[in-house]
């Protein structure tokens, strides 16, 4: 992992060790799926739909965050890549590297933000610009 973003990690996990700068319904997991947010909205990536160019960062916790969020904000627009497809490479990296430290209950956002990225790259290897969302369970497809 980029070492930008584990310090980032570090700094946050020790930070919201102290139950006073937690949230309600706060998760470890919440941290990495907030700075993948983060990366996400960073690379601006074309292939997005429209009205997912950007991850929304819950109020929760850019209020508990602390002092931080501006800091690393900067590291993180400070990482950049050749292109969209490295940029794309690297976040599913950072999502799989994130998710191996969690247990299946614990990945809900992480896993949210995989499928998403996922579909997204297979437009990319299609070469194909998105036209609508489909957001029909594909578990439930026959």
């Amino acid at each position: 992992m980029n070492e930008k973003i584990e310090n980032i990690l570090t700094i946050w996990h020790k930070y919201f060790e102290d139950e006073t700068n937690q949230y309600s319904e706060f998760e470890p997991s919440d941290i990495e799926y907030f700075v993948g947010c983060m990366l996400y909205n960073h690379f601006a990536f074309s292939k997005a739909h429209h009205n997912l160019k950007t991850m929304d960062l819950s109020y929760d916790f850019l209020s508990s965050c602390g002092e931080y969020y501006e800091e690393f904000e900067k590291e993180i627009a400070s990482i950049n890549f050749e292109n969209e497809e490295q940029a794309l490479v690297f976040l599913q990296e950072y999502i799989q590297t994130s998710k191996a430290k969690y247990t299946k209950p614990e990945l809900y956002l992480l896993e949210r933000m995989e499928y998403h990225v996922n579909a997204m790259a297979a437009r990319y290897e299609k070469e194909v610009d998105v036209k609508k969302i489909d957001f029909e369970n594909p578990l439930l497809r026959k």
